[in-house]
């Protein structure tokens, strides 16, 4: 499953800080088992914008990943300064079967 968390620097907050807090929310995701990959990056077009991207086994393994307590200290504070919009995708390849089209109630 992919996770896309997309961010807005707020105008006049600092890059540096920002940056440093995602990348630490990024490092504690990926030590959580079932992580498989991710990035950070920013936007060509707009720098204010920013994006945390990750790959995890499933989603089990992302939800099992936030409830932990180090993602809690470390990476939930950065992670709900995200806009606010669905962030979970199932990854689709050329024989995926896909999941039903409704959201699903947890």
């Amino acid at each position: 499953m992919l996770v896309v968390n997309r961010f807005r620097l707020p105008e006049g907050a600092s890059e540096d800080v920002f940056r440093a807090d995602l990348t630490l929310a990024h490092e504690t995701l990926a030590a959580q088992r079932g992580y498989l990959a991710g990035e950070i990056g920013r936007n060509l077009d707009d720098p204010s914008l920013w994006v945390l991207t990750t790959r995890w086994e499933s989603v089990g393994a992302y939800r099992r990943a936030l409830s932990t307590y180090d993602v809690k200290l470390s990476a939930v504070p950065t992670l709900s300064r995200a806009l606010d919009e669905p962030s979970a995708y199932e990854v689709v390849g050329p024989s995926s079967v896909l999941n039903v089209q409704q959201a699903r109630v947890t």
